[in-house]
């Protein structure tokens, strides 16, 4: 949004959503990376101001209360302060189900921001983070669900959903804030957010945005590891392969010409100590975007668990 004063505009966003993970203090850092990822996604790196939304619930009993609501407000606080900036107020209410969510802003010059319509015939897809999120919540929570659990048991054990759960809350709380970087570095095109929508609606979010009459065609699939599995056997309703399975604080995907794509990847792991994939390309077409029917699903493995006791260290 153009400011009335000079050539600044505003970027801002709000977010929120129903807590996900069991841990209160990486919920903070999720929602907090979460709602930060719509400015990495236009390219901006520098938020100048957050503030948190938060809804307690009135089922919690007053001890619950003390316990859990500062924790989930010092996550989020924690990754606001690691991603250079502060909050400085937001709301709070009493509802019946509890919510978490904040809105960031960030006041830019032009050359701060990157349009998401830049792409063109020749590009290739960049994905900064794993797919499978919601599922690894989902495996985790049926640990105590013996019906569903059924179901996933044969192709899974116990210790690989807890594993598959640590590495996607590690995941989800980590800042796409180095993405955004790198995106001015290597002449990113364009790119969007993960979330909700999965990877096949945010895809064709952003190609319906394009100048160009392009198409995205999207043939990997990076997934945690173990969480394809689980897909294929607890049956159809989880549709992670077809790109529509909700992620919450996904990766940015971002289009961008193959030879800085190369330079983005290998710098971003350098950067993150985790990898991005090229996970498809920009071809002529009509503003739309496709999962090849023979998409290769690769198993990301979780050589990085043990970087999860970081975001841990609040209890030492």
């Amino acid at each position: 949004m153009p400011l009335r004063h000079g050539r600044l505009s505003l970027v801002q966003t709000t977010d929120f959503f129903y807590p996900l993970v069991e841990d209160p203090y990486i919920m903070g850092k999720i929602t907090c990376a979460n709602v930060l990822s719509d400015l990495y996604a236009m390219g901006v790196v520098n938020c100048d101001n957050m503030l948190m939304l938060l809804g307690v619930s009135n089922k919690l009993s007053e001890k619950e209360r003390d316990v859990v609501i500062p924790l989930i407000m010092k996550g989020f606080k924690d990754l606001a302060e690691e991603a250079g900036t502060s909050v400085t107020g937001g709301q709070t209410v009493v509802n019946p189900w509890m919510t978490i969510g904040g809105v960031a802003s960030a006041v830019c010059t032009p050359d701060e921001i990157i349009m998401p319509d830049g792409a063109v015939a020749g590009d290739v897809l960049v994905l900064t983070k794993p797919l499978g999120t919601q599922i690894a919540v989902n495996a985790h929570q049926w640990l105590e669900k013996p019906e569903r659990w059924a179901k996933i048991s044969e192709v899974i054990t116990e210790d690989q959903v807890k594993r598959g759960y640590e590495r996607a809350m590690m995941s989800m709380a980590r800042l796409n804030r180095n993405g955004a970087k790198l995106m001015h570095k290597y002449k990113a095109h364009g790119a969007t957010d993960v979330t909700g929508f999965g990877l096949l609606g945010h895809a064709k979010n952003l190609a319906s945005a394009q100048k160009e009459d392009v198409s995205f065609v999207i043939d990997l699939l990076p997934i945690i590891a173990d969480m394809s599995a689980v897909v294929k056997a607890s049956g159809s309703f989880l549709s992670l392969h077809q790109g529509y399975s909700a992620e919450t604080s996904g990766g940015l995907l971002i289009a961008m010409s193959k030879e800085n794509a190369d330079g983005f990847c290998k710098e971003i792991l350098e950067l993150d100590g985790f990898p991005a994939w090229i996970i498809g390309r920009v071809e002529k077409g009509n503003r739309t975007a496709t999962v090849c029917e023979n998409a290769v699903v690769l198993d990301v493995p979780d050589e990085k668990i043990t970087k999860h006791t970081e975001l841990n260290d609040f209890s030492n």
